[in-house]
């Protein structure tokens, strides 16, 4: 093992085969947040050996994922495609001192001796035939141009351990690993060499990575043995799993992390989400009263991040949770904060806001309260922040279907336009008191108003939203709700003048 003073290297080592998805993207988070924690070093290496399924629209997709997640990186990224040289190298060093030998089995061959295998009832390992192949023999047979695959030989007996800093012990009887391919035939690494060649050559202290490696590992760990080198640290973190309590998969909904991005879901909150999933502070998580906390900024995560937090059990997916922290983290943000991720929002959909940024950002206090995400600024409350919105036709139904509703607000507009003042107090009044002359309640003027000036059933205050709104724009708005009429459920509203 590392000595107990080495500043931690670690890296996290995506296949570029698809995006990057939740449970990488969690993994990514846990080492680097160990690295920030002890001031160490946080590595990307890009795994995109296999040639078939690797592009570089997926690496770019990784990378955006990170940058979307605030994970920068310190060293790479490196790619292992580049780097062929020093797998052949590290494989010729096996083979050299014994622990490796070449394997001239054809995939027929292999294919045929597994399925008699399995037939018999017999695991369908390797039966180790070429491992008593006379080096001078197998020297010949390749000068003679026979293909041949380079195999770890694995002891016979005994048992290949290491301890893990969450599972704790983990032992493997030797009996139960095959003689397993280092190198194939094309000379292209498999992922056992290629992974332990790299985690030496990166000087890597710890690897922290996702359970299913845990059955990797010994394989891993024999290499370590057989080149003389000491263990990294290995911390494997559980599974994230869906509502049913299987593997998280596609039939969950989404899996990238680019998928939540367009979600509307704020990077911090997702952030804060995934750190909790198989990760607990413990009583430093807990505040005044007690009480386990769940808000934590990425400053207070890296204070508090440590391996011993990392849960055995598997965590559970909850997009519900989910929504609510991304309700919190917008509410908490400010709107100097929020106002780059909206208007990333705005570029998605083309809308352009018309109103100065003052304005836009006192908008933005003002409807935060009422996001669930940062779509909805983009959608629902466009109004704030524009004069070209559209109207949701359940809302026109419900509150502006009579014709004397309307013709009431375009009078109502009238008074404000000649009001001596246009206050939250003074608007609330003049409203009220119009009602009262007008015999009806002011519910259905608050209704109706709030849908004229939002194009929404459901707003802040009305008289809120009147001061943010602004004079000039909430009379003409008012002025032009005689000709806003009640759409079908399926048909867009018109919009305002």
């Amino acid at each position: 093992m590392p000595a107990p003073l080495e500043t931690p290297r670690v890296r996290f080592a995506p296949s570029p085969t698809g995006y990057l998805h939740v449970g990488g993207a969690r993994t990514a988070l846990f080492n680097w947040l160990f690295a920030r924690h002890t001031g160490g070093t946080f590595i990307l290496r890009i795994e995109d050996t296999d040639f078939e399924r690797s592009s570089e629209a997926m690496v770019e997709g990784i990378l955006e994922g990170m940058r979307w997640l605030g994970l920068d990186w310190d060293e790479g990224p490196f790619y292992q495609s580049k780097r062929l040289d020093l797998y052949k190298a590290t494989a010729q060093k096996l083979l050299d001192g014994g622990h490796a030998y070449p394997c001239f089995c054809t995939k027929e061959d292999l294919e045929h001796r597994r399925k008699v295998a399995s037939e018999a009832g017999k695991p369908p390992m390797y039966d180790r035939r070429c491992s008593i192949i006379a080096p001078a023999d197998a020297a010949a047979r390749h000068a003679a141009g026979q293909p041949a695959a380079i195999r770890f030989r694995v002891p016979e007996g005994g048992v290949t351990a290491f301890d893990d800093a969450v599972v704790g012990r983990v032992e493997f009887a030797n009996s139960e690993l095959e003689d397993f391919v280092l190198l194939r035939s094309d000379g292209i690494p498999t992922y056992h060499l290629s992974v332990v060649a790299d985690d030496l050559d990166m000087r890597l202290t710890h690897v922290i990575r996702g359970a299913d490696h845990i059955s990797n590992t010994p394989k891993q760990v024999l290499q370590y043995l057989a080149l003389g080198t000491p263990l990294p640290i290995f911390a494997h973190v559980p599974l994230i799993l869906g509502p049913d309590k299987t593997r998280l998969s596609k039939r969950h909904g989404a899996t990238s992390v680019t998928s939540y991005k367009d979600m509307g879901i704020m990077p911090e909150a997702f952030r804060n989400f995934l750190t909790l999933l198989g990760w607990s502070p413990g009583a430093a998580g807990k505040d005044a009263d007690g009480r386990d906390r769940e808000i934590f900024g990425s400053n207070e995560l890296i204070r508090l991040f440590s391996l011993e937090g990392i849960s055995k059990s598997n965590a559970v997916f909850d997009n519900d949770k989910l929504a609510w922290f991304n309700t919190e983290w917008i509410r908490r943000s400010s709107a100097e904060e929020l106002l780059p991720l909206i208007h990333s929002e705005w570029g998605k959909n083309g809308f352009i806001p018309q109103r100065s940024e003052p304005d836009v950002l006192a908008a933005i206090d003002l409807v935060k309260p009422r996001a669930r995400s940062l779509r909805d600024f983009a959608t629902s409350f466009c109004a704030y922040f524009s004069d070209h919105f559209t109207f949701d036709p359940a809302a026109v139904t419900k509150f502006l279907k009579d014709s004397t509703t309307r013709d009431l607000l375009v009078e109502l507009g009238g008074r404000y336009d000649s009001a001596p003042e246009f206050t939250e107090t003074s608007t609330e009044q003049l409203l009220r008191a119009f009602a009262e002359e007008k015999g009806v309640k002011p519910g259905v003027l608050i209704n109706g108003a709030r849908v004229a000036l939002t194009g929404q059933g459901v707003a802040p205050s009305l008289f809120a939203v009147m001061l943010a709104l602004e004079r000039e724009r909430v009379v003409s708005r008012l002025q032009s709700a005689a000709s806003i009429s009640a759409p079908a459920a399926s048909a867009e509203a018109p919009q305002p003048a």
